[in-house]
Parts: structure tokens; C-alpha cells; sequence
């Protein structure tokens, strides 16, 4: 028999592939997969520690750069762990704007997962189906809080502004076109037999494996698990809302991959109820300039973001400015399961697999 030498291949930190400065070294037995190893701390902010030398105001917008594609979710995870940590109550009507840019953010997030999937994948008609829709989000994040990208509108107490003339009209129009877009997403890429050959069975994550590894969001009831904290610890007003929680029970690549394009629906439908039910009132709370929390005092709020759950620790000294402050990044946790799901693989799977897990590196290297 013929015996092959072991060796590496490196991918990333310099390559489109790996969505950032990742680099997964692939030990490789011939075209297979014997083992990868994560190398993350390539885009080191150190966010985390910044944090103590800004005042809770300051921070909020630091927290937008985390998840970069889903910029309004880890602002309002930071702003409502800081109103648990000092007992604000945040006005209705902000309550129901902050669920709209929040889903808005998720909708926005998942469609760069099926453009950037379907780069990778080399399906390049499905990375500009995904980015003219997604461009549609931007210009109502612009419309808002002027920013297309980084939006910090959604404030400690509330927002920054109350929404402008046009941003119903143009909300309601994306959520009436977003099953169109997902036939489109479907059509296009689901059905096609070499897109099924890339995704069936290639990067299976058991259920039992997940929860090991503490996974969340998409990639967890892609396994076939229905975990959701809008259902399991409702944040906000969450709980007024009728959604599904999307599921699928091979937990392979291609199953990751459909649970987002569900989740989109089901953001839409959550937008919906959300403009229907919104009230006239107060956009923000009144709170003082200077916030000063007991010394002593921590919290921990965590919220279901576009990847999974993202989680804010804050430790206060009594001060304007953050003890000690730690984020619970579900991209992070997210990735130690690659060199489990491409064991035994082929090489074009770890592109794959990376694609369909959507690590976000600005959390990741926090």
C-alpha cells in the first residue's frame, strides 16, 4: 500500500475565504482533512479593554464595531445590559424601534452569510442577489442614525432620534418583498445539484457536539435544537411577538445555511407586528450625563444576535467608567467547533464549513 506524508495548508489570515483574520492550519493526509487548528488574534481591538477607560456613553459606540454586519444588535445587548446594571426603564415606543433595527440588523447579517457562502462556493450571481437586497437595509440604517455600516442610533435609555418621514414606507416595502427574495435565494442556489453536492452532508454538527461546545443561534437548531433566547429569555418586548423558531435536523452545511434564509421570514414577520403595534410617545428615557452605578455592582445580559448569543459582563467601581467589562462572543465559541465538523473532510470543505459556521472576526479577536 502506498503511505502519503502528513502536512499543512495554511488558509488565511490574508484570504477572501476566511471572512477576516482568520487562519485555520489544515493538517492534511492527502486530500484528506486529519485535524485543523483555529489561529485567531489577528484583528486584536482589545474592545474589551478599552472599555475601562471610557465612560458608559462613550463605549456605546465601540460595541457596533463587534459585529460590523449586525452592527444594531451588539449596541443594544451593550445599552440593555447598562440600564439592567442602573435600572432604567426604556420608553414603548423605543422598545418597538429598537426590535425593527435589531431584526433589520439580523436580515442584514444573514444575507451577507448566503452572499459570502455563495462566493465561496463559486455561485457569484448569489453574492450580488444577497448584497442589492441587503443594500436595501443600509438605506434605511442611513435613513435613521446617518450611518450605513456602524450604526450607534439605539442609545443607552432609548434611541438617538424618532424614526423620519419615509422609514415606514420603505420598512414595509422590504417586508413585503422578503419572500420574493428568499424563492430567489432558494432558486437559485438550494436546488442547484452542484451547490447540493458542495453543502449535503459535508460539516455535520451533532446536537450532542453543539451543546459541548456551547454553540448558539443558527448553527444550534441547525442541529436541530430550538433554542432562540427572544423565546427562551425574551429580551425587551420580544415576547409580544408570534414567530417561529426555525429548525433543521442534519446539521450539516446545507442545513445551516436554509436556517438562515428561514430566519429571514421570520425576522420579517417580527418587523410587521412591530409597525403595527407601535405606539406615539417618548423615544428615550431621561438619564443623567454622568452615570455613576453602585460600587460593587455587576450584571450580565445576554441577547440572541445574528450569530448566537452575545453576552455583556460588567463589573462597575462606582465610577462613570466600566470595571471591568467582558463580551461573550458567539463567533468566538462558534469556531472551536471547525476542527470537529471538518475531520475527515476533503480540503474544499473547510472553505464550506467556515462559510456556513459565519464567524464574524470583529467579535471573535475582541
Amino acid at each position: 500500500m502506498l503511505e502519503s506524508d502528513i502536512y499543512t495548508v495554511n488558509v488565511g489570515p490574508i484570504h477572501p475565504s476566511t471572512h477576516g483574520g482568520l487562519h485555520a492550519e489544515a493538517i492534511m493526509d492527502g486530500e484528506i482533512i486529519e485535524n485543523v487548528i483555529v489561529h485567531l488574534g489577528y484583528v486584536h481591538r482589545s474592545v474589551e479593554k478599552i472599555a475601562e477607560g471610557k465612560t458608559y456613553q462613550q463605549y456605546v459606540p465601540y460595541t457596533a464595531r463587534l459585529d460590523y454586519l449586525a452592527t444594531n444588535l451588539p449596541v443594544l445587548g451593550y445599552c440593555q445590559a447598562v440600564e439592567k446594571l442602573l435600572g432604567i426603564e426604556v420608553p414603548e415606543r423605543a422598545q418597538y424601534i429598537r426590535v425593527i433595527m435589531a431584526e433589520l440588523s439580523r436580515i442584514a447579517s444573514h444575507q451577507i452569510a448566503i452572499s459570502a457562502t455563495g462566493i465561496d462556493l463559486g455561485a457569484t450571481t448569489g453574492l450580488m442577489y444577497g448584497m442589492r437586497d441587503r443594500e436595501r437595509i443600509m438605506n434605511i440604517f442611513e435613513m435613521t442614525g446617518g450611518q450605513r455600516l456602524l450604526s450607534s442610533y439605539i442609545r443607552i435609555g432609548g434611541v438617538a432620534a424618532d424614526i423620519p418621514d419615509g422609514f415606514i414606507p420603505a420598512v414595509m416595502s422590504l417586508v413585503q418583498d422578503i419572500p420574493g427574495m428568499m424563492d430567489e435565494y432558494n432558486g437559485l442556489m438550494t436546488g442547484n445539484e452542484i451547490w447540493a453536492a458542495r453543502m449535503q452532508g459535508v460539516g455535520i454538527l451533532t446536537p450532542e457536539t453543539a451543546i459541548q461546545y456551547g454553540v448558539t443561534g443558527p448553527n444550534l437548531r441547525a442541529s436541530g435544537i430550538a433554542y432562540d433566547l427572544r423565546r427562551a429569555e425574551p429580551d425587551g418586548i420580544y415576547h409580544r411577538f408570534e414567530f417561529d423558531i426555525p429548525t433543521r435536523n442534519g446539521g450539516d452545511s446545507l442545513d445551516r445555511w436554509q436556517v438562515r434564509i428561514d430566519e429571514i421570514g421570520e425576522s420579517g414577520r417580527i418587523i410587521e407586528q412591530a409597525l403595527e403595534g407601535m405606539p406615539n410617545g417618548e423615544i428615550s428615557t431621561r438619564v443623567p450625563k454622568v452615570l455613576k452605578p453602585e460600587p460593587g455592582k455587576e450584571v450580565y445580559h445576554r441577547i440572541e444576535s445574528a450569530k448566537g448569543e452575545l453576552g455583556y459582563y460588567i463589573v462597575s467601581d462606582g465610577s462613570s467608567k466600566p470595571y471591568r467589562l467582558h463580551v461573550r462572543a458567539p463567533s468566538f465559541i462558534n469556531l472551536m467547533v471547525l476542527p470537529v465538523i471538518c475531520r475527515g473532510g476533503v480540503f474544499q470543505d473547510l472553505i464550506t464549513n467556515i462559510a456556513t459556521l459565519d464567524p464574524i472576526l470583529g467579535e471573535s479577536d475582541r
